[in-house]
């Protein structure tokens, strides 16, 4: 899609102009921050961003200020939906109305986190559970987004038991995409996913003759094997998370990570933590970071080393001073090779 302004001045639906199959970023909790999703958006861009999950209790709160540097976007990041989850459907009208303000291009309705956390409040993946409020909760968010942009859902499979009646539900209420993560929320992420089952999924969309796009989603770890997937299942999309882990370059058509240097590597982790220490300096705590090294340093000699250097820095100069002695001793060890 050419993502231009004249294309954003109707955000009613952009998920209907995307080219399929549909590649997006999964949502990941202190993971794809606006920095995260920066840096992959240079490596190879994903059809869709989506931000952390944020709590609309949070956004009118007096810790409004924390809870909002969730939102925190750059216009790379676009097309760019914001994940948000509660308890009380008033509170997802407002969001709805201040985050259309914002400019967001979407709105993600979080019912499958299946975290303990949230499941003890019954919200997330607990509103499998409690469908009235999961219908008052999707209404009030349309109504507050009054068709100017779409609003989706990502859930589950189901709770205890594969539950294609909860699936059903969610589609009477006219998402404008269900993203399904193919396991139970008791599952969580111990058994493989069941990806036989989206294709039970999109056929009851085409029985119900839903508009709504079906985005599949558990245990990809490349393009080729999202193709296949979602070529099997039938499904409009899948959802990418955990494999960015492995290679940034993940949404590339021609680059991976295996095709870098270890200097470009090093280069790529100096400018994250760059981007990183620009963008949230002393607010956010440095072990934070420390979860993306392991991204970079990876996939050579001495990779594993590098690794166990970089987790005992405590902050953004040391590890660039590790960095600079990995990459001066490296290619030493070259020019003596040759």
């Amino acid at each position: 899609m050419n993502d231009t302004l004249e294309n954003r001045s109707d955000r009613s639906n952009f998920w209907q102009r995307l080219e399929k199959p549909i590649f997006v970023l999964a949502p990941m909790d202190d993971v794809t921050d606006t920095v995260l999703r920066q840096v992959i958006a240079r490596c190879g861009k994903p059809a869709v961003f989506f931000t952390e999950f944020t709590n609309v209790e949070g956004m009118f709160s007096k810790g409004e200020r924390a809870v909002m540097s969730r939102l925190q976007y750059t216009e790379i990041e676009r097309p760019l939906v914001a994940q948000i989850w509660g308890s009380k459907p008033e509170n997802f009208y407002r969001a709805a109305k201040k985050l259309i303000e914002m400019g967001f291009d979407g709105i993600d309705l979080n019912m499958g986190c299946p975290a303990s956390g949230v499941l003890q409040k019954g919200v997330c993946s607990g509103l499998i559970n409690n469908r009235p409020l999961a219908k008052e909760i999707i209404i009030a968010t349309k109504e507050g987004a009054a068709g100017i942009i779409p609003v989706s859902v990502k859930t589950r499979l189901g709770f205890r038991a594969i539950d294609f009646d909860w699936i059903r539900f969610v589609l009477e209420q006219d998402p404008a995409v269900l993203t399904v993560h193919a396991r139970t929320v008791s599952e969580m992420s111990k058994v493989p996913a069941h990806w036989d089952k989206l294709k039970t999924v999109v056929d009851i969309r085409n029985e119900m003759q839903s508009n709504a796009l079906i985005i599949g989603n558990g245990d990809i770890k490349s393009l080729g094997e999202a193709r296949q997937k979602v070529a099997e299942a039938g499904a409009d999309g899948a959802m990418i998370g955990r494999g960015i882990f492995e290679n940034p370059y993940l949404f590339s058509e021609t680059i991976t990570l295996s095709d870098k240097t270890p200097e470009e590597k090093m280069q790529l982790l100096l400018e994250h933590m760059q981007m990183w220490t620009e963008t949230w300096g002393e607010t956010k705590h440095f072990p934070i970071l420390r979860k993306f090294f392991k991204v970079y340093a990876s996939g050579f000699p001495g990779a594993q080393d590098l690794r166990m250097q970089l987790m005992e820095t405590q902050n953004p100069e040391e590890t660039k001073q590790v960095v600079t002695a990995f990459v001066h001793d490296y290619a030493e060890r070259s020019l003596s090779i040759h």
